[in-house]
């Protein structure tokens, strides 16, 4: 999966595929800036699912939009968010496991 927009610095040798869903009812902004060289921001809608690379020790902080401000509402370390690519999946049963992962993670978030 290329990342045409902030792409990972060039002397990432390990990068893994991210899933975050944003479970709320409020927009939010996802935002790695522990990352030396690289800063990644997204805007989430409430619903949508966000897939994104990202070094095992990133960490994924979550703004939840208020009135005229945000609030830093969760940090996630990017290693929990991890998905399987899919050239590693072995068929439709994988990719059935992998929504269940990425529901499984809808409902943390929510938390």
């Amino acid at each position: 999966m290329a990342q045409i927009i902030d792409p990972l610095p060039l002397d990432t040798s390990e990068c893994s595929l991210c899933c975050y869903v944003n479970a709320t009812s409020k927009i939010q902004i996802a935002r790695i800036t522990n990352i030396e060289n690289w800063y990644f921001e997204r805007v989430v809608f409430p619903g949508q699912r966000l897939l994104f690379e990202a070094m095992p020790k990133a960490l994924l902080e979550i703004h939840t939009g208020m009135m005229a401000s945000s609030i830093l509402s969760d940090t996630i370390p990017c290693e929990r968010l991890a998905v399987e690519d899919e050239a590693d999946s072995s068929g439709p049963e994988k990719l059935v496991e992998d929504q269940d992962q990425a529901d499984a993670i809808a409902a943390t978030a929510g938390d």
